[in-house]
């Protein structure tokens, strides 16, 4: 199913399905960061290690300007 599809299921846990999932990663992130161990993924079917390092100069790129 497409992310297209998903928002317009007429099951509302499904609807809220991909929100979830986005929160639920970058929790992982940041409990990542906070405890210094690499985080494992999926990218293009491929498994990645992602260090703390990485994640947490990702996350200061995403930072919002004061």
């Amino acid at each position: 199913m497409k992310t297209n599809d998903i928002t317009k299921a007429k099951n509302p846990a499904l609807r809220g399905s991909l929100n979830a999932l986005r929160r639920s990663a970058a929790a992982a992130r940041k409990v990542a960061i906070q405890t210094d161990t690499d985080l494992i993924i999926v990218k293009d079917g491929k498994l990645l290690r992602l260090s703390a390092e990485e994640l947490r100069r990702s996350a200061e790129g995403n930072a919002p300007k004061p």
